[in-house]
């Protein structure tokens, strides 16, 4: 056994993925830090500058995050896992090797930016677990029109303005008792007001609380 994921070779693909992206912390800390200063960086959405600097910058979920969210999907017996925001890929893999150890499914991946998709593709074939992901990529507004079948487990990683678009395609189609993580919910708080508003709204079916991991970690619940 090697940690939750139970796998030697996986894990030792993910400690590198997260040791890369843990390498790119300080550079990305200090380029937001400069915008924010500046002004100059808006919540709603990436300019070109912006695009171009994360072009290779792998973002990867915190490791305690990712084991936490493999756990949450064992213990759900998740089989269609949604992760919004699959950026190189290191969660996802933590999704899928949930999936496979519950016997098999689908994650839905979400990945806007070409370059990222063929980074995350490569890693998940070296894993050996491709099969059980479908990476689409291009506009999640567009890319998660079709959700087949019910939805066991969702995690949202991504830039804050598509939370909400995410959260209005995929709650029709949640299970109920099923799981929606969404990352940095405290942290990037004025993101993510609209997510909260259609969270919070009764129509909805939602219950939910923040997780005290760094950041927030937001835990949705279908009722």
């Amino acid at each position: 056994m090697s940690g939750v994921l139970g796998d030697p070779k996986l894990q030792a693909i993910v400690d590198r993925l997260q040791a890369q992206s843990v390498a790119q912390e300080p550079v990305t800390g200090a380029y937001f830090a400069e915008r924010i200063k500046a002004g100059d960086l808006s919540w709603e959405g990436f300019d070109a500058r912006l695009t171009e600097f994360m072009a290779d910058k792998l973002v990867a979920l915190e490791p305690v995050k990712a084991e936490f969210c493999h756990l949450l999907c064992r213990s759900l017996r998740a089989r269609r896992v949604v992760e919004v925001g699959t950026s190189f890929g290191v969660s996802t893999l933590h999704l899928a090797a949930a999936v496979r150890a519950n016997g098999g499914g689908t994650v839905i991946g979400t990945e806007h930016e070409p370059a990222k998709a063929a980074a995350a593709r490569a890693h998940f074939a070296e894993a050996g677990l491709a099969g059980f992901i479908d990476l689409r990529e291009g506009d999640l507004r567009e890319t998660l029109k079709v959700i087949e079948g019910p939805v066991d487990f969702v995690l949202m990683d991504i830039w804050t303005e598509m939370a909400r678009p995410a959260m209005e395609l995929i709650t029709p189609h949640l299970r109920p008792g099923a799981v929606v993580i969404a990352d940095n919910t405290v942290q990037s708080a004025r993101g993510y007001e609209r997510f909260f508003e259609f969270v919070r709204d009764p129509a909805n079916g939602l219950a939910a609380m923040t997780l005290p991991f760094e950041g927030g970690l937001e835990m949705v619940v279908k009722g």
